[in-house]
């Protein structure tokens, strides 16, 4: 999560962190504040937001005992930044979520008046009970996380802690003997820990950020830690680097394959600001991780302006066999001005990652998880000219197969003279996101801005998969080779769909589904 000192300073001065830290959590929202809240305007109909206050990163992303676990960082005091907490949501299907009271909350040392923060971590299914914490021949959940020290609104330490529950991730208990891995460092955070079974060990990722390092610990029972290995600097070093996650992803070709892969926040620039998240692909001993190739970095996770902190959800059942990420749908630059009430952010949808083999290596390829199919109402296959009407929330499968247009693709209109272009320009090689003249895009001065992300002609074809969920547009390029995540704030109440081609002919074929709400009651 980004925490840069400067940026810090000024929150702390903002938000000041006056205000008592909760001394109890607040209540499960219930079906009918969810069926009022949830119709606001920009509100996302399939995509994961909070019922109000902000979020940012997802934290702690866990199947456990049938359910999805989704915390993520969250104020429950407000809709800015401040009294980091980790909020909680749970799930059967990774769609329809249940809001649950605050998991772990901010604190305030009675003894130093210290404030405690409790910043980005993970969560681990500790099924044979190695920390000791769950009666005997059971188990639990226990939880990893960044404690962010600090006093009269100056930061003082970042260190690593643990917090166990024995309910399903109903209540939290802090460990009395935190901090599990202190190393006296400002910066020090976003701890992802799984199990590494041909050792039958702990692992734990974890940066230091302003020296774009990796470090991997170990540990026999998520208490005592040693340190086993760094990694980095290597790749993007543009920006610190923040929420590792060392993980191993199927090949596309052979999911019964896997090979490690190293996922970094970082942001890199794109225009006036930073978008980002970068990858390596190579091995992991159980002690250090080796690239493949280092020559061949930066590689890029995503291009779009509204994509960070994403992580895989540990523990998913092996007979599944996915590798499942979430990610952060906001940017740091303008994410506390974005115009929505009573909440701030949403995440992306969960996406399916594999590994497919190119002449230039492994690469990254995400796909939206198979179960949004569920979701899906009436579909039209669409021809131009003409327009298509699907609402606010829908899905797009959109295919050129040839021509001699220059540039092609679609427009989301939203208004008389609103519209964000999604489009392919041939002599460029790349698809495009132009969000400038969206609809309310001068809250912020960086984010008019046009999003761009290589794309080839595959045997002369071009696949543009398309979530449109009102204030937030994923589009997956060429099977998921690329993606690019923006979000757009129309004045529209409607939306329409239409194609468009210059320079010449284009053969193309568009198909699109209305997306049903996974807020509202049947």
């Amino acid at each position: 999560m980004l925490k840069y000192l400067l940026f810090l300073n000024i929150l702390f001065i903002v938000c000041a962190c006056t205000t008592k830290p909760p001394v109890e959590s607040p209540g499960s929202v219930t079906t009918d504040t969810v069926i009022t809240r949830y119709s606001e305007p920009y509100r996302p109909a399939f995509h994961f937001s909070p019922d109000h206050n902000w979020m940012n990163d997802p934290n702690g992303l866990l199947f456990y005992e049938g359910e999805y676990h989704l915390f993520y960082q969250y104020n429950p005091f407000g809709n800015k930044w401040g009294h980091m907490s980790w909020g909680h949501a749970v799930s059967n299907d990774l769609l329809h979520w249940e809001h649950l009271p605050v998991a772990i909350a901010e604190y305030i040392d009675k003894a130093s008046g210290d404030s405690t923060m409790i910043f980005s971590g993970s969560a681990v299914a500790d099924v044979n009970n190695t920390s000791g914490f769950f009666p005997k021949d059971s188990g639990g959940i226990v939880a990893i996380y960044t404690s962010h020290i600090h006093k009269n609104n100056q930061q003082l330490t970042q260190h690593q802690s643990i917090a166990y529950s024995a309910d399903r991730g109903r209540a939290f208990t802090r460990y009395e003997n935190n901090p599990v891995l202190d190393k006296k460092l400002k910066d020090f955070r976003d701890p992802k820990v799984f199990w590494y079974a041909p050792e039958k060990k702990w692992v734990m990722s974890v940066v230091i950020p302003d020296k774009f390092k990796a470090q991997f610990y170990t540990s026999k029972n998520l208490k005592e830690w040693t340190l086993l290995s760094e990694f980095g600097p290597l790749g993007d070093t543009a920006k610190i680097w923040e929420c590792p996650d060392l993980v191993e992803v199927p090949l596309l070709d052979d999911s019964s394959k896997k090979k490690w892969v190293l996922f970094i926040s970082n942001s890199h620039p794109q225009g006036p600001t930073y978008v980002g998240m970068q990858y390596f692909v190579g091995n992991f001993d159980g002690k250090k991780f080796t690239p493949e190739n280092p020559t061949q970095y930066p590689l890029y996770l995503e291009y779009g302006k509204d994509f960070y902190a994403a992580v895989t959800f540990n523990n998913i059942p092996q007979k599944d066999g996915r590798t499942i990420l979430l990610g952060w749908a906001n940017n740091w630059a303008y994410g506390q001005d974005i115009p929505t009430s009573s909440w701030r952010s949403a995440m992306t949808l969960p996406r399916e990652v594999y590994l497919k083999n190119t002449p230039q290596g492994y690469r990254i390829v995400q796909k939206p998880v198979k179960e949004i199919v569920a979701l899906r109402e009436d579909s039209v296959h669409y021809t131009p000219p003409g327009k298509v009407f699907p609402g606010k929330a829908f899905e797009a499968e959109y295919v050129y197969t040839s021509g001699t247009a220059a540039k092609f693709g679609l427009k989301i209109i939203t208004g008389e003279d609103e519209q964000t272009i999604i489009g392919y320009d041939k002599k460029k090689e790349e698809v495009f996101l132009d969000r400038t003249k969206s609809g309310n895009v001068a809250f912020h001065q960086t984010f008019p801005s046009v999003e761009r992300a290589p794309a080839k002609l595959q045997n002369g074809k071009l696949k543009l998969h398309v979530f449109v969920d009102n204030s937030i547009i994923e589009v997956f390029i060429n099977d998921g080779e690329n993606v690019i995540t923006d979000q757009i704030f129309p004045s529209s109440a409607e939306y329409s769909l239409e194609q468009f081609k210059e320079g010449g002919e284009a053969v193309t074929n568009l198909r699109v589904w209305k997306i049903k709400s996974v807020w509202l009651r049947e």
